[in-house]
């Protein structure tokens, strides 16, 4: 499928998720893993919440799909983590979209609890799945 999960419009959708000023301001808090010759492999853009002092959240992930299953997705989130914790955070938030099995089933393998579909979380016809994970129960 051209452009990965909804097609070309998902990865319009995906690609105005992350504009330049996230990896301008938040450069301290997420991570990136980079190929031999300088290509992304996989990335994690996630920053302390500003108003609530206990969570963190997780803007946006991405692992090249040939990269699957290799554990990168794992090892971005597991630093993330522990520079939360660094920061007295207790809390993780992230979300996806309601179409995106294989990131529901991975969030919860990592130990994420689930949200029902809250319908037009980002806006009409933008619904969502929020995660939460504790921390302190890791």
């Amino acid at each position: 499928m051209v452009g990965g999960l909804k097609g070309k419009a998902g990865a319009t959708e995906r690609a105005l998720l992350l504009p330049r000023l996230y990896f301008q301001h938040f450069t301290s808090t997420s991570f990136l893993v980079e190929r031999g010759g300088g290509d992304v492999a996989a990335f994690l853009v996630g920053f302390p919440s500003q108003t609530e002092p206990e969570t963190a959240y997780v803007h946006f992930v991405g692992v090249d799909p040939v990269l699957h299953g290799q554990g990168l997705g794992r090892v971005l989130y597991r630093t993330f983590f522990e520079l939360a914790r660094s920061h007295g955070r207790r809390y993780v938030h992230c979300i996806t979209s309601p179409e995106n099995a294989a990131s529901q089933a991975f969030h919860t393998r990592l130990g994420f609890a689930a949200s029902p579909v809250k319908p037009d979380y980002d806006g009409p016809g933008f619904d969502r799945v929020a995660f939460t994970i504790d921390l302190s129960a890791q």
